[in-house]
């Protein structure tokens, strides 16, 4: 057994330890809560299974021996008179609405990349998530900071929120979309630090549980795609990459998210540009210009103006490469980057 094997082995048991853990906690929360509210409402564990448990399995819920479905903590909740999510998760529906409304507005900044608005948005609401101790929630936080901090160059810190979102999700309320929606983060996280195999490992996971499931996913396998096309150009598996980013083309373009047609227009672009297509590069380019000028999309404006130049140097237009670096350079300025203006 290799090391990679042997780590990727006991990473594996690691997750599945912690999932067994962190369902048997959720277990034993929820059967304390269950026995206070009882004792609270003067009943014995034989007076609320009623006819239709017997006192054993409320016993057993008490204790944490077993979880009951969702259709049996509606009908406890019922018995005791409770809001039923309350006794599932300790906190109410009128409290999990507040914590709702809360992560959406981070959401909301996070997709208009006002990232040091959002983060302090993350940051504000992470005890109040916790509180509420349901997986789903937390994982939407973690996710969502995750990506700010890797916009902000803080990947090793991105990859900590993500394992910790990966091992959640890995828990039965979660869909396989949730799922590769985590590690399609993580991949992204590990393509940054130039971890390109165990990326490439991330996105084939990914994809698969985006493929099997049948909840609508174009937009997610359209990233995954162009992600992994980006792992297979940093190999300079040319042809692996061009396949990628074609299928993932194919989904972005019967799609009404701009943001995601013009990534992949511009991996595309670069990838022509390798070929040697530099007719086919510069349109590319050209689309995924128009795309982030609507998007108000500086920084990435800037750096496909660099590209263009480059390319319409190539095909002999001397003129046009250099208006189009004069303006590389002058949005990578602009925008605070020092490193493209270089």
């Amino acid at each position: 057994m290799t090391l990679t094997t042997q780590y990727m082995s006991d990473s594996t048991a690691t997750r599945q330890q912690q999932k067994r853990a962190s369902v048997a906690q959720a277990g034993l929360r929820l059967g304390e809560r269950l026995r206070q509210l009882r004792v609270a409402a003067g009943m014995t564990q034989t007076d609320l299974a009623g006819e239709r448990f017997s006192k054993e399995y409320v016993s057993q819920i008490e204790r944490g021996k077993t979880r009951p479905t969702r259709e049996t903590v509606d009908w406890l909740a019922w018995r005791l008179g409770v809001d039923a999510a309350f006794l599932a998760n300790g906190v109410s529906a009128d409290e999990r609405g507040r914590v709702d409304s809360a992560l959406a507005r981070a959401d909301a900044l996070l997709e208009a990349r006002r990232n040091d608005e959002a983060l302090t948005e993350f940051e504000a609401i992470r005890a109040a998530v916790l509180a509420t101790g349901m997986p789903e929630l937390e994982v939407r936080a973690l996710s969502g900071e995750a990506t700010i901090r890797m916009r902000r160059g803080e990947v090793r810190e991105a990859i900590t929120l993500l394992e910790r979102a990966r091992a959640l999700s890995e828990g039965a309320p979660f869909s396989d979309i949730e799922r590769s929606d985590v590690l399609f983060r993580l991949g992204v996280a590990r393509y940054k630090i130039s971890s390109i195999q165990t990326a490439i490992s991330l996105f084939d996971e990914a994809l698969k549980l985006a493929e099997r499931s049948e909840i609508p996913s174009d937009q997610l396998r359209s990233n995954i795609l162009a992600w992994r096309s980006r792992c297979y150009r940093r190999r300079r598996d040319l042809e692996a990459a061009r396949e990628d980013v074609e299928r993932a083309l194919e989904l972005a373009e019967g799609l009404n998210d701009k943001r995601t047609a013009a990534d992949v227009y511009f991996q595309a672009s670069i990838i022509a540009d390798r070929e040697g297509h530099w007719v086919l590069a510069r349109t590319y380019a050209e689309r995924a210009k128009a795309a982030y000028e609507e998007l108000s999309d500086r920084g990435n404006l800037g750096r496909l103006l660099n590209n263009l130049g480059g390319i319409n140097f190539l095909l002999g237009n001397a003129s046009e490469a250099v208006r189009y670096l004069k303006d590389a350079f002058a949005t990578a300025l602009e925008v605070g980057s020092e490193s493209d203006a270089a």
